[in-house]
């Protein structure tokens, strides 16, 4: 298999890959690394259906990007009657999947709640997706992939199951947005427990940082704390063909046994590390199966549903 890097992109990636007869789904494929996904994957044959939480926004993205037609779904993770209205009628179609990509975040956003009461980077990013991608579960095909974007920024925070919604808990930006990247990709952990009987692996992936509109809420003081008070010009950023390189990878081109139940980055399986100072490499707690598993459990209590496999 060709190696592959962080300077690596979506384009290099799938260089020579026919995906003519594959259906995948994209969640927030509205804009930045969601539009790139579509376009992509779209590029290579593959029906794409995005869906996203606005539209008309999706449609205007995606042509300028050249995707083509592509199928859309409406999707709003902030509200569970959503995510199962959508995830319900994508299994009602009867068309499966080979691939669900979940993309679509908030970060480091001022404190709010979702339409069901949850911290809104928790409940968007996490339990937004666990009930989405859980209901979407009938519509997969054997074998099949699932990938679920994570983030660096999971070292920020392990997620708190006693107090998910910063209840009693001082809110912090970048603590909230640590904690819903942890919930992905301890979410992955379980995916993949839970379905590679069936033939469906599951991976989280980190991006890369990148300028797009996730960093919409970014103020100079977050910026400092992000960076540690280095500011940005310390940052190397990715283009965002470069950020959407690795879903694709996972997604596409790397053996399911590789990257299943594993974090990913630049293209590759992410090494375990607890050094506060570096910025590559997974957190333990974010890949520990017991963890997975209590976050699993807390998870369906919090949305009021059960899944099991």
């Amino acid at each position: 298999m060709t190696a592959f890097g962080a300077d690596s992109t979506t384009d290099d990636v799938l260089a020579g890959v026919d995906l003519s007869g594959k259906r995948i789904l994209v969640t927030g494929g509205s804009a930045g690394l969601g539009v790139e996904t579509v376009r992509a994957l779209k590029a290579r044959g593959a029906t794409v259906v995005a869906a996203v939480r606005d539209l008309s926004k999706a449609r205007r993205a995606l042509g300028d990007a050249g995707a083509g037609e592509i199928d859309l779904v409406e999707l709003d993770l902030a509200s569970l009657a959503s995510c199962r209205k959508a995830a319900d009628a994508l299994v009602a179609n009867g068309a499966k999947f080979d691939v669900v990509i979940a993309n679509a975040a908030v970060m480091a956003c001022p404190f709010g709640k979702t339409a069901d009461g949850f911290e809104m980077q928790f409940g968007t990013n996490h339990l937004g997706h666990f009930v989405f991608v859980n209901r979407l579960a009938p519509a997969l095909n054997t074998p099949a992939r699932i990938v679920i974007l994570s983030s660096s920024g999971h070292r920020f925070a392990d997620v708190d199951l006693d107090d998910p919604n910063f209840e009693r808990t001082p809110y912090g930006e970048w603590a909230a947005y640590g904690r819903s990247k942890t919930a992905n990709a301890l979410f992955a952990v379980g995916l993949d427990k839970r379905l590679k009987g069936r033939g469906v692996r599951a991976a989280a992936v980190h991006p890369g940082g990148i300028m797009t509109e996730l960093g919409r809420h970014l103020t100079p003081e977050l910026i400092d704390q992000m960076t540690g008070g280095r500011g940005v010009s310390s940052f190397k950023f990715k283009t965002v063909p470069q950020g959407a390189a690795t879903t694709v990878w996972a997604a596409i081109v790397a053996p399911g046994d590789d990257v299943g139940g594993r974090y990913c980055e630049d293209c590759g399986v992410a090494a375990r590390t607890d050094d506060p100072t570096t910025r590559t490499g997974v957190r333990a707690y974010a890949l520990d199966p017991a963890h997975a598993d209590a976050l699993w459990a807390k998870s369906e209590e919090l949305v009021g549903e059960r899944f099991t496999y």
